[in-house]
Formats: structure tokens, C-alpha cells, sequence
């Protein structure tokens, strides 16, 4: 167990290790500076503007970086539509899997265009080799969505006064082929020489244990996987995801996933500081999400690997931790890492079944995505962040009786409306969905696997993960059916564009401000002190808004053991 615990304080210090200089060439690449791969992606990207007659240096407005985002969004919808329910009929199809019906295929496509991967299906037979090829498309460009806008943000807290922010759809190709695809290309690599699949033969045969002759699927696996976290997708192409031997073959499969999904949201971070010229800023905001990280992780840890006293009570030994629903070759504590891990930065995917972790681990989980702050997606989390600084500093302002200022602009009424709103969105969406969801029994509890409390749990984590764009579940609800496909994709769909439309407003909004020097009453949102009360604001809206819903879920269920 100590080389365990040994092996996850690996993964994450590497993890933090990589981050810093990957930051720092994140911010070169966007601030339009020399990098070494400027020979290879600059004639890539020309094709692509030369053919679609998009002129990459025409700056936009925050209003029409939102209306290309929108757009070029719902292109990806339909087409993902169309593909996913005629797959059936469509090439690339060996197994002959059947096209989606309308519902699946709205909550499939709507999943992962939103970067969140809820999937009601399994991959093995749900998607044909030609929509895991699309699906891949939307790990990239879905992830690159939302560092485009997080850009955005950055540009407009550099500039004194501005009206144009820059290109969106320059800022999401290059997210793409600067950043995304060279990372990807080294990750696939090391998972397919440790046996990753990485074809478009249809299904192998091989001989179990038992010494039946069973298929097993194969497919392009190694790519999927890789961008998958690269991105903080986690949709898997397996149902298991990567509690699947073929998705996570090994230890180090494992550690190489969990820096994958880790490694951009950390950057950019960095990135941030370094684009800025704000190093100490960054460095605050790292502390704070670190923080809340940790407070999350080490109790989940703990909780796995002290195992499942009820089971304990029956005689069998606890020394492996909480094993049911856990890979033996990956562990408990590494099982419990990597859930928190996956629920804090919005990746969703699994290398265990958390429908089985303890009751109190689950509710961690929950809480990673409540939070919704805490290093968060590929560019959402810095967005997200960004809603929780600007109400911290409204609140420090008032203390303090001064008029509200972020890095040079007042914060006045039209940029607290927007932060509220986006702030209430998500308690909102999650609770009433789970309320609606429990107001119908006759349509839900038919679904549920499990009664009681944790039944309500189940319940709870499916709108949990839909409104935080994560997409990891409580595999003991039946999902694939109306009523789930529907309401999970409208939370899907508004959980992910109100919280960027939200903050790229309020950027758009301070950039066209003039900017007020610092002075000796200048508020300092660098500081560990204004750290302290972002966090404190973080925790307050958390605590308030689902107390009661954790109450009547794990927190029942952790009691009742």
C-alpha cells in the first residue's frame, strides 16, 4: 500500500513538474510568438483558412467571438446527428453496429459536441468505427471551444482598452494543432506499443479463462484515448472506459491518462501568469484550486483504502483497501486518485466503477463537481474560476467600501448580473433535475438498480456530471431511455455555453473600460489573503446549495452502513 500511495504522489508532482514549461509555451503560442513546431502547423493552418475563406488576423468583438462559437457548434450537431443515427448503413462499420435512435443519438452528440461524454451507450456496440472517428473529432474541437474562449479572456484582461479580442476560429485551430495534436500523437504512441489497439479491423477473437473463443473489440483506440484526456473528454471507447484493459492496459497506461488529463488544464494556469506577465496571480490561483484539490483527493484516498467496513465485518480481509469495482492491477489508492482527479477537472473518465467506491468518497466525488472550480476542463476551468473571482472581489470591495476593481477595471452591476447568474446556473440545473427526476418515480425509479439513498445518489451524480460538463456516472441508473437521453441533454447544452457566453461577456465588457492605474487602495488579487476569500466563496455557494441534496444522498447512506 505504501508504493501505492508512493505512485499517486508521483502522478500528480510530475504532473505539476510538466506543467509550468507547457504553460509557458502555451502563452507563446498564443501571443503569436516563435516555437519550434511553427515550420510544420503554419502551412496545416493556411489550407485550412485558404479553403474555408476565413481571415485569421480579423479581430472580433466578444459578441461575435460568441456568435462563430454558437455557430460553428450547431454545424457539429447536425452533423453528428446524421452520422450517429445512420451509422448502420454509413462505411467503417465491421461489426455492423445499428444506428442510434433519435433520442440516444441527441444526448450522444449533444455530450460530447459540449465536451462533457455522458455516455448512455456502450462502445463495443453502441458506435460504428466511422462515429468513434467523429466522436474523436469533437475530443478536439470541443476542447479546443473552450480554450478559444478562455483566450479570449486572456487578451482581454492584457489589453488596457480593446474592442477586438482576436480571432476565434484562429484561437481554436491553433488550440488544436499547436497544443492538442502533437501532445496526442506522443500519448497514443505510448499506449499502443503497451498494447493499445490502434486499427480499423473489426472484432478479434481470443480464448477467456474458461476457454471459450469470445470477439473481443478492437478499433483506433490508442488515438481515442488519447486526445480523450488530453482534451478532458473522457467519453471511453469502451463501456468500461479505462477500467478497460485494452483502454489502460498497465500501471504505466495509468500514470500516462492520469497526466494527460491533468497536464492542459494545469498549463494553462501557468499560461495564464505567463501571457499576463502576472506569474504571481497564477501562482494564487494554482494555490487556491491545489487546495481544494487536495482537501477533495487525500480523504477519498483514505476512505478507499482503509476498504468497506460492512465488508470487514464478514471476515474478509481489508489489506487491498475497498477492492469491488477496482482494477487489481491499478488499486484502490491509484482508483481513488484518479476519481477525484477525473470529477475536479471535468474529464469524466473512469478506471473504476465510482458507483462502488464508499458512500463518502462518492460524495467527494459529487462535490469535485458541484465546486466546478478547481482546475476544471481545457480552458472552462479558468472561465469557471474567473465567475468566482469576480464575486470575491465584489464582496472584498464592499468590505472595505471602495468601489470594486479587477487588474485595472470597475466591476459594476452589468458584470455582477452576468457572474450571479452563471453561478446560480449550476445549483440550479443539478437540483431541479434531480427534483424533477424524483417527482416522477413511475418513470425513473424503474431505472434505478438500487433503492434508498443510494438510489438518490445515482440520481443526483447524472445532472451532477451532465451540468459540469463531465460525463463519469453512477453506472447502477439505467440511462439509455426518453427520459434521461432528453433531460440530461438540455442540462448538457445549457450547463455549457451560459457558463461561456457568461465570462467572455464580462471580458468583452471590461476590455472596452478604461483602465485605472494602481494605487495605494488598490485591492490585490494576487495575494494569498484575497486567495483565502475566493476559496471562502467557493465554499460558501457549495456548502449552501447542496448540503441538503448530500444529506439525503452519500452522507444518509454513509450513516446507514
Amino acid at each position: 500500500m505504501n508504493t501505492e500511495i508512493l505512485g499517486i504522489i508521483a502522478m500528480y508532482a510530475i504532473t505539476i513538474l510538466m506543467a509550468v514549461p507547457f504553460g509557458r509555451y502555451i502563452a507563446k503560442v498564443y501571443a503569436g510568438e516563435k516555437t519550434l513546431l511553427d515550420p510544420i502547423f503554419n502551412p496545416i493552418e493556411n489550407i485550412f483558412f485558404r479553403i474555408s475563406g476565413i481571415d485569421q488576423k480579423a479581430g472580433m468583438n466578444w459578441k461575435q467571438h460568441l456568435a462563430a462559437l454558437l455557430t460553428i457548434n450547431f454545424v457539429w450537431f447536425l452533423l453528428g446527428m446524421f452520422i450517429l443515427m445512420n451509422q448502420g448503413w454509413l462505411p467503417l462499420n465491421p461489426d455492423g453496429n445499428p444506428g442510434q435512435s433519435a433520442d440516444l443519438a441527441f444526448n450522444t452528440t449533444i455530450s460530447f459536441v459540449v465536451n462533457c461524454n455522458l455516455q448512455h451507450y456502450s462502445g463495443e456496440s453502441g458506435v460504428s468505427y466511422l462515429s468513434q472517428l467523429f466522436l474523436m473529432f469533437l475530443h478536439f474541437v470541443s476542447a479546443g471551444t473552450g480554450m478559444a474562449a478562455a483566450v479570449v479572456l486572456f487578451i482581454a484582461l492584457k489589453e488596457k482598452t480593446a474592442n477586438k479580442l482576436g480571432n476565434f476560429y484562429h484561437l481554436m485551430l491553433i488550440s488544436c494543432t499547436r497544443i492538442l495534436l502533437p501532445a496526442s500523437i506522443f500519448v497514443a504512441s505510448v499506449l499502443a506499443f503497451n498494447g493499445t489497439p490502434m486499427t480499423l479491423a473489426g472484432k478479434d477473437s481470443m480464448i477467456s479463462m474458461q476457454g471459450d473463443t469470445v470477439g473481443v473489440s478492437t478499433g483506433p483506440v490508442a488515438a481515442f484515448v488519447a486526445i480523450k484526456h488530453l482534451g478532458t473528454n473522457g467519453g471511453g471507447f469502451y463501456g468500461a472506459n479505462s477500467a478497460h484493459p485494452l483502454e489502460n492496459p498497465n500501471y504505466l497506461t495509468n500514470m500516462v491518462e492520469m497526466f494527460s488529463q491533468m497536464i492542459v488544464p494545469l498549463a494553462m494556469i501557468f499560461a495564464l501568469g505567463f501571457f499576463l506577465k502576472k506569474k504571481k496571480m497564477a501562482r494564487m490561483i494554482f494555490g487556491v484550486m491545489t487546495v481544494g484539490f487536495l482537501v477533495l483527493c487525500i480523504p477519498t484516498v483514505v476512505w478507499e483504502v482503509q476498504g468497506n467496513p460492512a465488508i470487514a465485518q464478514m471476515g474478509i480481509d481489508m489489506g487491498s483497501g475497498a477492492m469491488e469495482g477496482k482494477e487489481s492491477r491499478l488499486g484502490s489508492a491509484a482508483s481513488g486518485f484518479w476519481s477525484i482527479a477525473t470529477t475536479v477537472i471535468s474529464t469524466g473518465s473512469v478506471n473504476a466503477m465510482h458507483d462502488s467506491t464508499m458512500p463518502l468518497s462518492g460524495m467527494m466525488q459529487l462535490l469535485a463537481m458541484m465546486t466546478n472550480a478547481f482546475y476544471g476542463g481545457c480552458g472552462v476551468g479558468i472561465l469557471n474560476f474567473f465567475i468566482f473571482i469576480i464575486l470575491a472581489v465584489f464582496i472584498s470591495g464592499l468590505m472595505v467600501g471602495r468601489t470594486p476593481e479587477f487588474l485595472g477595471k470597475k466591476i459594476e452591476g452589468r458584470e455582477m448580473k452576468i457572474a450571479m447568474i452563471v453561478a446560480l446556473l449550476h445549483p440550479l440545473l443539478i437540483l431541479a433535475g434531480t427534483a424533477l427526476a424524483a417527482a416522477f418515480p413511475e418513470i425513473t425509479l424503474a431505472n434505478l438498480n438500487n433503492p434508498g439513498f443510494h438510489g438518490f445518489s445515482e440520481m443526483l451524480y447524472e445532472y451532477t456530471s451532465s451540468a459540469a460538463n463531465n460525463g463519469s456516472g453512477f453506472e447502477g441508473l439505467g440511462d439509455n431511455n426518453p427520459w434521461w437521453n432528453i433531460t440530461t441533454g438540455f442540462v448538457l447544452i445549457l450547463s455549457r455555453f451560459i457558463p461561456i457566453i457568461g465570462p467572455v461577456a464580462i471580458a468583452g465588457l471590461l476590455a472596452n473600460k478604461k483602465h485605472i492605474p494602481e494605487s495605494a487602495g488598490t485591492l490585490r488579487t494576487d495575494s494569498a489573503t484575497f486567495g483565502m476569500m475566493v476559496l471562502a466563496v467557493i465554499m460558501i455557494i457549495t456548502a449552501l446549495s447542496f448540503f441538503p441534496s448530500l444529506t439525503l444522498g452519500p452522507i444518509a447512506e454513509y450513516f446507514s452502513l
